[in-house]
């Protein structure tokens, strides 16, 4: 049992130190996360009964985060010297994000590692969506279809000739298309991806949802 104990009590100073190391601000480039939000409803947001999903909302690439990024890993749950957003504020991001929920997580979880206020973030964060043209033709969807990743960076790449192939990320979850991630600098600049973000999908047959 002493063992034990003297065990996780290096594990939590190991973790401590290791927060430690992200300070708010000192990054190497964005990381924008753009989830396909009929796919993230059928994974887990039905089940979570999240207003996001509800069947009068029209969602579809919604902003899932902008995330501060080191060229290996990255910052979470700094500590800032700004303060937290007010409910009015995460509430004015469920436009572009789903819910005000995940504003708020979004800026608890990596807003505080941008070295921005809460306010700066959102901006920044909503100009970063801006700036992207999410394809129109997945909109036009009427039913669920089966689809190589590949067809869905090529869409971005073709929407957004801005872009380059190491730039943009296509993710997958259960087998469904889940996020493309779109690689920025502090000023919004595309950039190539860093290492552990250049991860495409490689499924040939991904699920993709139509807007509900």
């Amino acid at each position: 049992m002493q063992i034990v104990k003297i065990l996780l009590g290096m594990l939590l100073l190991a973790t401590s130190a290791s927060a430690q190391t992200h300070k708010s601000g000192e990054f190497d480039y964005y990381v924008m996360a753009l989830s396909w939000s009929p796919n993230w409803c059928a994974i887990e947001g039905d089940a979570r009964k999240s207003p996001q999903c509800d069947y009068d909302e029209d969602f579809g690439w919604v902003l899932h985060g902008l995330w501060p990024q080191y060229h290996r890993g990255w910052p979470e749950f700094c500590n800032t010297v700004h303060r937290n957003p007010p409910k009015s504020m995460t509430h004015e991001m469920a436009d572009i994000m789903g819910t005000s929920g995940l504003a708020w997580y979004q800026w608890k979880k990596h807003g505080r590692c941008s070295g921005l206020s809460a306010e700066g973030y959102y901006a920044l964060s909503r100009e970063a969506y801006e700036s992207v043209t999410r394809p129109a033709v997945f909109r036009k969807l009427d039913k669920t279809i089966k689809l190589p990743a590949s067809v869905v960076e090529d869409a971005f790449l073709k929407a957004n000739p801005q872009l380059e192939p190491d730039m943009i990320t296509i993710t997958c979850r259960d087998s469904f298309i889940q996020e493309a991630r779109v690689c920025l600098s502090k000023d919004l600049s595309p950039v190539p991806c860093g290492q552990g973000v250049v991860r495409d999908c490689s499924l040939s047959n991904a699920r993709f949802d139509p807007v509900r």
